[in-house]
């Protein structure tokens, strides 16, 4: 099947050559640009932080950028694209042959692209039997019964919706040689989400034959990227810029949590790299309560200083008797 090809790098607008960390810097940046929580346009940003997430989703992970340059750079943004018979399939192949014959499946309003989950996604896995992938046949009276295909794919929650719990449509083409059909589905992403967590839609899959039942859909959760945290479990993880003289004498500082900004005292002689806990500012859990949100400090050197600041840390390095070495 031809898909669009998405030149991640363009997306991100960095270089092929680009680092991990401009890559990163540069995710950011865009992030909170089109965070559709701060957008004006809410429409026109969601889809671009959809954009976003799914190219940071390839190019931060270096098995997925190696397979995604294995592509080639000479493909043209938005063309036809189809991969060469011998790169395979990122995501695992072709669904198994199951009920109802082989059949292929698109998805839409997941928050990724055709080209995402043709290459790096769970789309159009399947497979017969009650059991789930790989089904048995149950040969019985004038011919037999088999269970449809269980089909997967992927969907974008954001951190806000595992936060608080959302409603998604999505919509199943399935591709059976005859023309295919479109079904939408109402999908519940409870509260307390986990990343790759499978939400089971029964009887959404492939049909069945010989009047057995159609297989499940499942979507398997990717949590998206955020600008300002990483995801540990439950956790949230931030990172707090700190400047020497606040790790040395201690600050009170404000740190964003999916609720809202809070206070926290950065206590005197912080270091680099040292975690400070917020209790139950993370995610939900499903048996109640919430994770907690782990401030990590990064103590920043400013590059560029007055000569009136030179002076006073010229007068700081003559007076201390701190050695980092000692």
């Amino acid at each position: 099947m031809a898909v669009k090809y998405k030149d991640y790098y363009e997306v991100l607008g960095v270089p092929r050559s680009a680092s991990e960390a401009d890559i990163k810097k540069s995710f950011r940046k865009l992030a909170r640009e089109f965070h559709p929580d701060v957008a004006k346009d809410k429409k026109r940003a969601e889809e671009k932080f959809k954009e976003i997430n799914e190219a940071y989703e390839v190019l931060s992970d270096p098995e997925k950028r190696k397979k995604y340059d294995e592509l080639g750079a000479n493909w043209k943004s938005g063309a036809d694209f189809r991969p060469p018979p011998e790169w395979g399939n990122f995501a695992g192949g072709r669904p198994r042959q199951g009920g109802g014959g082989d059949q292929e499946f698109e998805f839409g309003g997941t928050g990724f692209s055709d080209f995402f989950e043709q290459f790096f996604g769970s789309a159009r896995r399947g497979g017969g039997g009650a059991g789930g992938f790989g089904g048995r046949p149950d040969f019985g009276g004038d011919g037999y019964a088999e269970r449809g295909q269980d089909v997967e794919g992927d969907i974008m929650v954001t951190l806000e919706e595992a936060m608080n719990g959302a409603v998604r449509a999505v919509n199943v083409r399935h591709n059976d040689g005859r023309g295919g059909r479109t079904e939408t589905h109402q999908v519940k992403i409870p509260a307390g989400v986990t990343n790759g967590q499978r939400l089971r839609i029964p009887g959404r899959g492939g049909v069945g034959s010989g009047g057995a039942p159609a297989g499940d859909l499942y979507l398997r959760v990717r949590l998206a990227k955020h600008p300002d945290f990483e995801v540990d479990d439950h956790n949230l993880i931030h990172e707090a810029e700190l400047a020497p003289w606040e790790a040395v004498l201690g600050a009170e500082i404000s740190v964003p949590t999916l609720t809202g900004r809070v206070n926290i005292k950065i206590p005197a002689g912080t270091q680099n790299g040292q975690k400070l806990r917020v209790r139950g500012r993370g995610l939900p859990q499903r048996g109640g309560g919430s994770g907690d949100l782990i401030v990590v400090s990064r103590i920043e050197v400013p590059q560029k200083i007055s000569e009136g600041e030179r002076k006073i840390w010229e007068k700081l390095a003559a007076e201390s008797r701190f050695n980092p070495r000692d």
